[in-house]
Order: C-alpha cells, then sequence, then structure tokens
C-alpha cells in the first residue's frame, strides 16, 4: 500500500479538496491510504474555542458557530444541495462538540484540547471521504481513535506500538482507497488523544510501518525540499535525496524537513518517504530513504531568528565546571527556553536560546545571583551543513558575526545585522 499525507493547506477550500481528487486521478487510488489534516486554520479556530471555554466567555458560541461556518461553505461548494447526507453527517459531529462543551466536568486543560481540537480532523475527512463518493472513487472512512492507542499522556501521547499494529493489521481493507485522520488517537478509556508535534506526519509514519507500505508521500504547496528558505536566499535547489540520518540532523538543526519521530519507524523498514507538490503531482519531489547524504551535494542553510545569546562567566574567575553546567541547563528546562547552541571556555559559559514562552527575565534574575550574565537580544543563529568558503561567506556579509562554531560537517553561526 501507499500512505499519502495531505495537510491543511492541500484542503483549506473547496478548490483544495477538488485538487486532491485530481491529484489522486493522476497517481493512481487503489491500495492507498490517505492521512488527512483540520481544513486550513481550523486546529486554531477550534485553540480560540479552547480558550473561550476556559474564560467562560460570552464569545464561545460564536467561536463554534466561525467553524461551523466555515465547513458549511466548503459544504454548499462541493455539493449540488443540501440533502446530500454529508451535511447531516458533519451536523452530527459539530453537535457531539457542542454537546462535550455543555457536559464536560474535567478540569484538565491537555484532556480538554485534545477532546475540542480532534473535531477539525473528523470533520475534514468525512467531507473529503464522501466528496471521494459522490466523485464516483469509493472509499473506507477510518476513525484513526479505533486504530492508534496510546497512553493518556494528552496533547503529546506515547503510540502502544503492539495494540496499533493488531488493530490495523487486522481492520484496513486494501484495493480501495481508505481515508483516515493525523494527529489523534485514542487512551485505554478511548478518550481522545493527539500526537504532538507534527502528529499528521508521524501518523503516516505509523500506519506505513504497519502495513508494511511501499511508500509515504507528504503532498505540499512546494516542488519538494530546498536547500535553503527561498525566503532568505537566493537560488534555493531542490534536493533530490536526502537519507533518514540527514534529514534528522536538518530537523535537529530547524530544517523544517520531516520531524525525526516520523522518520524513525520508515527508516526501521527502510520504507522511503517523498515530499511533493500537491500542485504538480507528476514532478519527482524529493525522496527520503536509504542511500546518498544528499544529491545534489549542496550546503544546506538553516535559520533561526529571534534568539536570544546568553554568556555567563563566574563572577570570582572560578572555572565553570559540570556541577554548574547541569545547574545552568536544569534552569533552562525549568523555565522552557531551549538552547540551541552552546560554547565554554575555561571561566565562561555562551548560549544561543530560544525564549519562546518570554521567561529570560525572570531566569536572568536568578542566573545574575551566581553569575556575570551578558545578553545579546534579536539575534539569528545559522546553521550551514556540508558548509564550504562561499556558503559561510553569503552568511556572513553585511552581518557582525558574534560567535562561530565549526565541525566537520556543520557551521553555526551567531549574528546581529551590521
Amino acid at each position: 500500500m501507499r500512505v499519502f499525507k495531505f495537510g491543511g493547506a492541500s484542503v483549506k477550500d473547496a478548490e483544495g479538496i477538488k485538487n486532491v481528487y485530481d491529484v489522486l486521478q493522476k497517481v493512481g487510488y487503489e491500495d492507498v491510504l490517505l492521512v488527512v489534516s483540520a481544513m486550513g486554520k481550523t486546529t486554531n479556530a477550534l485553540e480560540t474555542v479552547i480558550k473561550n471555554y476556559f474564560d467562560k466567555s460570552a464569545e464561545l458560541n460564536s467561536s463554534v458557530q466561525e467553524v461551523k461556518k466555515y465547513h458549511n461553505q466548503i459544504l454548499m461548494d462541493l455539493f449540488e444541495e443540501e440533502k446530500h447526507e454529508v451535511f447531516t453527517a458533519v451536523n452530527n459531529q459539530f453537535s457531539d462538540l457542542e454537546y462535550f462543551l455543555a457536559h464536560n466536568k474535567s478540569p484538565n486543560y491537555n484532556f480538554v484540547y485534545d477532546q475540542i481540537v480532534s473535531y477539525g480532523e473528523l470533520i475534514s475527512t468525512t467531507i473529503l471521504s464522501h466528496f471521494m463518493s459522490f466523485m464516483g472513487i469509493k472509499t473506507q472512512w477510518l476513525d484513526v481513535r479505533n486504530f492508534i492507542k496510546t497512553d493518556a499522556t494528552y496533547r503529546d501521547a506515547e503510540v502502544d506500538w503492539e495494540l496499533t499494529q493488531k488493530n490495523i493489521a487486522k481492520n484496513v481493507k486494501r484495493k480501495i482507497l481508505n481515508i483516515t485522520q493525523g494527529f489523534l488517537g485514542s487512551d485505554e478509556n478511548n478518550f481522545t488523544t493527539t500526537l504532538g508535534r507534527e502528529g499528521s506526519d508521524y501518523t503516516a509514519a505509523i500506519f506505513a510501518y504497519c502495513l508494511n507500505a511501499e511508500s509515504v508521500t507528504i503532498w505540499k504547496d512546494v516542488p519538494g525540499v530546498m536547500n535553503a528558505d527561498p525566503r532568505y536566499f537566493e537560488n534555493a535547489s531542490l534536493l533530490n535525496q536526502i537519507s533518514y540520518r540527514e534529514a534528522i540532523e536538518l530537523a535537529f538543526y530547524g530544517a523544517t524537513v520531516i520531524h525525526p519521530k516520523t522518520l524513525q519507524p520508515l527508516q526501521k523498514k527502510e520504507i522511503p518517504l517523498f515530499v511533493k507538490s500537491f500542485i504538480n503531482p507528476l514532478l519527482p519531489g524529493t525522496r527520503v530513504a536509504k542511500g546518498a547524504d544528499l544529491e545534489p551535494y549542496l550546503p544546506c542553510f538553516i535559520v533561526k531568528r529571534n534568539q536570544l545569546l546568553i554568556s555567563l562567566s563566574s563572577i570570582d574567575f572560578s572555572f565553570i565546571m559540570e556541577e554548574n553546567i547541569s545547574e545552568i541547563f536544569a534552569l533552562f528546562h525549568q523555565f522552557k527556553i531551549k538552547v540551541n547552541l552552546i560554547q565554554n571556555s575555561a571561566i565562561s559559559f555562551s548560549v544561543c536560546v530560544e525564549d519562546k514562552f518570554e521567561n529570560f527575565k525572570d531566569l536572568n534574575a536568578i542566573l545574575s545571583k551566581k553569575f556575570k550574565v551578558e545578553f545579546d537580544e534579536n539575534v539569528t543563529l545559522y546553521t550551514i551543513r556540508h558548509f564550504n568558503d562561499k556558503a559561510a561567506a553569503t552568511v556572513e556579509e553585511n552581518k557582525t558575526v558574534l560567535l562561530k562554531q565549526v565541525s566537520r560537517e556543520t557551521m553555526q553561526m551567531v549574528t546581529k545585522e551590521s
């Protein structure tokens, strides 16, 4: 079987849904399992519903109606008459959502988040499945929560592989187009769970692993994986092939390639993953698989903006040793500050970090009691995999380099605009 994943951008409106049909006409749909995300920005809209629910806001009902209105417009654009059974199916799902909002007793934010946000995927796949049938393609709609079983860590659930493998092997029919939801699972009490960051890609990998699939294809609005973000670099080039190892390295440094947790199950069974364009589906795209690290072999540029460079030095000129460093890292963990680069000498220690939750002010108050603290805000971290002199010069041009670190295959620079 082949596993295809379509993200929110590919199904954001009626034209997107029709395009999925066109893609399947071109690349085939027998022995295919589709993993589909929520439509467009539905997850964000449902997060607003969750916020209004916890805030006991008067806006709660209108925020639900916004989500309903958005999906109803797509239904009106896709189906010729409102008597089509899809209208009832989607209305029933919204009724379930409203019932949950009215009757839930749990104060656990993460639990509530998973129960509510899951409606995005359930509704999008219901619409897509009915549209495929309407266009003459026989489909099987699968509730992924009956297949992927997890623990009860809401918002970042761990997969129970043994149970999941059993469910998928027994209940997925072949020779038909299967359609299921990305991002979701369920715990032993059948409450909905979600799989965390990049959960829909991960869902595709889970099904591929359990079905011994021929391949996974992630359909995007780009021709494949580029060696640099075209917004920041002119002449970015398409990468035809990336090894699993290289893709994991690139993801570690912040490239929006494929999340490592998606690649791990695929690597175990050497199932290739393709990143292709849903605009030009017959183009070859990028293949992530066993083989050459990079084809063509080019420097790969990764940019992280809005970083914070912190330099700590001991007040009394004593060495910064292991116990100091472990204490500093414990504080970074406590304040949810992500470390992206480390450099230390005998009496100083520098880190480039991401302060997503804006906790540095509180952290600085603690650090300043034991260390001399200097910091630069709004710096940019550049990582160049497979760097050469020309690539380094490109990054350094018109910038002040505050810190540079070089290993065998990777160069990292923290810079400020000159």
